[in-house]
């Protein structure tokens, strides 16, 4: 089957879906990258700063932070923040926690929107198609299958497509947001660890 041929078949509405289909993969792509790198440089950093801590020297915690993303420097700096008293050192890594799981989150939106709104710009083409296939029949006078086969066919690419769109953006939406969840949890986990451990040097 000729995917171009198809695709005009469809309609005006199948550029839209297409711009869709584009942003779909360029969300998901990007997402999934910064994530990797998201969950290398927490690593790297939660293990310098452990080092760090065990060999009680302090002193190199600003310079271990002055190149990390912020997005990981802020909630470690929470730890580390001694003049805080015990509910507002809890506040402000919830604070920083918050931040974090937003920035992981960014432009996920995208995907939940498409996922959402896919399936009725196919349902318009749908009714467009419709539409098309009882002008033919007041056009020519005369129905029958003949008349409306283009506009109907019109109407069900239309619909397939949107289907097919939303299915992709729902189920990469769904693995971003179980992925995020679970990275989020290790991060904070990892900060937990690391804030036991420092609690324990100090006594």
């Amino acid at each position: 089957m000729d995917f171009i041929a198809v695709f005009k078949q469809g309609g005006f509405i199948m550029y839209p879906l297409l711009i869709f289909s584009f942003a779909i993969w360029i969300v998901a792509i990007h997402k999934i990258l910064y994530l990797v790198k998201f969950q290398k440089d927490a690593r790297k950093y939660q293990d310098e700063a452990s080092r760090i801590i065990t060999t009680q020297k302090l002193h190199e915690m600003e310079s271990l932070y002055k190149n990390c993303p912020d997005v990981i420097a802020k909630a470690h700096y929470a730890v580390f923040d001694e003049a805080l008293g015990k509910d507002e050192y809890e506040q402000r890594l919830h604070r920083r926690l918050s931040e974090t799981n937003a920035d992981l989150k960014k432009n996920l939106w995208i995907l939940g929107t498409i996922g959402s709104s896919a399936p009725f710009v196919g349902l318009f083409g749908t009714v467009w198609g419709i539409m098309g296939a009882f002008k033919a029949i007041g056009s020519s006078g005369k129905a029958g299958f003949a008349v409306v086969a283009g506009t109907i066919s019109e109407a069900l690419i239309a619909t397939a497509g949107g289907i097919i769109v939303a299915v992709f953006a729902v189920i990469l939406y769904n693995y971003l947001q179980t992925k995020i969840s679970g990275i989020a949890r290790e991060f904070k986990n990892d900060l937990g660890d690391m804030a036991d451990q420092y609690n324990t040097m100090k006594r």
